[in-house]
């Protein structure tokens, strides 16, 4: 049953994306879509809290077969639970973009390769639909803009995406040449090197797609020039199908993982989360800020799972299971409000055409309800109670302090602080002070945002006269910021299904009761280290009841409108705050690690200063550094490789010859040994 209601969702998907070949059907077609995407999420979501499974486990093989257990049943609920509100988006705002049918048939075709990756049960099913995955957007970014600079950012996608990508084949081929994927016993006899290998390449392969640092260059390019619908799909979910296989990877298909690689994962989760949030906090287009943020909270996530195997191998399964929980709550959370900010982006640019932050203003009273959504998903996303960013950032953070103290209640075996090298709980107490400071930053960065384009005065006449966008438009806003107060204030009731898909989390996820680690069973509290439950929805009455005392106390009293003063000056647009003003302290604390480049311009007539132009930029340091150095030895190798191609047919005879010798002398190395 369950696996026939997958189907008829996949097929609803796809008739939706033929639908939209014509133009009078193409707002049908999309809602098509939306069915089908709501079908297949509520196949997963019976799976996740049935504990069933439909369809083959992983097997290696060259065939198509697909399969839904309930990781992948999570996974597709997620899909679901972000998607359907982007389509429901989609159909007010595709109809008025640029190669609408192409845009809408696209839709279609990447949510079945999102759906298909998920699914996927085979090496060659994975693998076919994960390339699919990665060109689609591509697609859907040309077709809607054609100028150079999206050209050239799709080919660095393209470029950087399948560079990296390259470890997910070899991880993948590799275990499936050695029949080790399912398989356990397979997996014991490949030894320490090879794993180790296969590890690491899947890090960086899945890492790079995924968005983590230092594979992250390409995410900022190609995210905010996707249409908005489909920046909320690749943000929301995208990034998130390939922490999906890294999962798979680590915490199935290479069984126990070593401590070192616990540890690299909490390395790559803490530069991420920080790097994100700083340099969001520096950028000036909305889309590209929250390209950013999707960096951040890719390695918030990271960190949940670095945790998890940190205590796997310390022998702490309830712990493991509880990291592995919030690192997939926040997989979800991320996907909602991240999906709400992007397609609230959208409302705004369509309103007003264009997203430079010093050039908005004012936009909460002229679209009340895309600007009150928009509010709610910056609070989310900044981490604030009782959103749905707060409750599992606060669990990704207590399972960090207790890496480092080990003072968990009721919880066995040894805490990390007293395990003989310190080496673990120093990483864990820098993880969650960088988990820390991040949230703090993001904080910041939001109320940024929020005064530059949701409040104060509109900075140009297109603001002054925005109007709301369509019905549609408003409901897909609407109905994730609804989401991201539910699951803000009923965390628990998906919390013990998830702990139950942590390797061992079956047994743990009914031990939180038992270990002091409470989880309400109607989700009324979040677990604690030890300290019982934080009562998520009774903080949430609570700030709803000081809200309504706060109104009945005020009660139709306004504050008298008076002049602001600025030192006798005339209150003018320049003089209002601006992005670079707002960040400014921030950017000269960190000066020495962001570099910042400025330059100044004076023009004179006869010796009398007329004009002074100052110009300022933070470059991105992972391009100037890593990339580009990368980039100039690639070619100058590729310019002196170019010289074997003499033209000389002798010459290619030769290297043919040249290379069956080696090819012969290896064999023959090999044989002997």
């Amino acid at each position: 049953m369950l696996a026939i209601i997958a189907v008829t969702g996949a097929g609803l998907i796809g008739a939706g994306g033929v639908v939209c070949a014509w133009r009078r059907l193409l707002v049908w077609g999309l809602a098509l879509q939306g069915v089908g995407l709501a079908v297949t999420g509520a196949a997963g979501l019976s799976s996740l809290l049935g504990g069933s499974a439909a369809g083959s486990a992983f097997v290696p093989g060259a065939s198509l077969e697909f399969g839904v257990d309930p990781l992948t049943g999570f996974f597709l609920f997620a899909l679901a639970l972000s998607g359907v509100p982007a389509i429901v988006f989609a159909t007010a705002y595709v109809p008025g973009s640029r190669g609408a049918r192409a845009i809408g048939m696209l839709t279609a075709a990447f949510l079945l390769a999102l759906v298909g990756v998920l699914t996927a049960r085979t090496t060659m099913a994975f693998l076919t639909f994960w390339e699919l995955m990665t060109l689609l957007p591509a697609g859907a970014i040309l077709v809607g803009r054609q100028d150079v600079h999206a050209r050239r950012s799709v080919f660095e996608y393209l470029a950087i995406t399948h560079l990296g990508g390259a470890g997910v084949w070899v991880s993948l081929l590799l275990l499936n040449s050695l029949g080790a994927l399912g398989s356990p016993d397979a997996i014991l006899g490949i030894g320490a090197g090879l794993h180790a290998f296969v590890a690491l390449a899947a890090v960086v392969g899945f890492g790079t797609k995924a968005g983590l640092m230092p594979f992250h260059s390409w995410l900022p390019r190609a995210h905010p020039l996707a249409p908005s619908h489909f920046s909320a799909l690749m943000s929301g979910m995208m990034i998130k199908v390939a922490l999906y296989g890294l999962i798979r990877m680590l915490f199935e298909w290479l069984g126990p993982a070593p401590m070192w690689l616990a540890l690299v994962l909490l390395v790559l989760g803490t530069l991420s989360s920080l790097g994100g949030v700083i340099y969001a906090l520096l950028q000036h287009e909305l889309k590209r800020l929250l390209a950013f943020h999707s960096i951040e909270n890719i390695g918030i996530i990271v960190l949940g799972l670095g945790a998890s195997l940190l205590f796997q191998d310390l022998g702490q399964p309830t712990w493991a299971a509880l990291a592995f929980a919030a690192a997939l709550l926040h997989v979800l959370n991320h996907a909602v409000f991240k999906g709400l900010l992007f397609l609230g982006a959208g409302s705004i640019d369509r309103a007003v055409h264009g997203l430079e932050l010093d050039r908005l203003g004012g936009l909460l009273r002229r679209m009340p309800w895309t600007g009150g959504a928009f509010l709610v998903g910056s609070m989310a996303i900044a981490g604030l109670p009782p959103l749905n960013g707060f409750v599992s950032e606060w669990l990704t953070l207590q399972a960090l302090v207790h890496g480092v103290t080990g003072t968990g209640r009721g919880v066995a075996g040894p805490g990390i602080g007293e395990a003989a090298s310190f080496g673990p709980a120093i990483l864990s107490a820098l993880a969650a002070a960088g988990l820390a400071m991040t949230a703090a930053l993001a904080v910041f960065c939001f109320t940024k945002v929020v005064g530059l384009v949701l409040l104060g005065p509109p900075r140009r006449p297109a603001c002054a006269t925005a109007r709301e966008v369509p019905r549609p438009m408003v409901a897909g806003t609407t109905i994730l910021a609804v989401l991201c107060v539910g699951l803000g204030l009923v965390p628990g009731l998906l919390l013990p299904h998830l702990a139950g898909l942590a390797p061992g989390g079956a047994q743990a996820a009914g031990l939180f009761s038992s270990a002091g680690v409470s989880v309400f069973s109607w989700g009324l509290g979040v677990p604690m280290a030890g300290t019982g439950g934080l009562p998520t929805l009774g903080l949430g009455l609570l700030v709803a009841v000081f809200v309504v005392v706060a109104v009945l106390l005020r009660g139709k009293r306004r504050a008298a409108p008076a002049p602001v003063w600025a030192c006798g000056q005339r209150v003018e647009a320049p003089l209002l705050w601006t992005s670079a003003g707002f960040t400014k302290p921030l950017r000269l604390v960190l000066e020495a690690v962001l570099r910042p480049q400025r330059s100044s311009e004076l023009d004179e007539i006869d010796g009398v200063p007329q004009r002074l132009t100052y110009r300022g930029s933070v470059p991105h340091l992972f391009d100037t550094l890593l990339y580009r150095p990368v980039v100039r030895w690639s070619l100058k190798a590729a310019s002196r490789a170019r010289r074997l191609q003499s033209g000389s047919l002798r010459a290619y005879v030769a290297y043919l010859l040249a290379l069956v010798i080696v090819a012969f002398v290896a064999a023959w190395f090999w044989g002997v040994r």
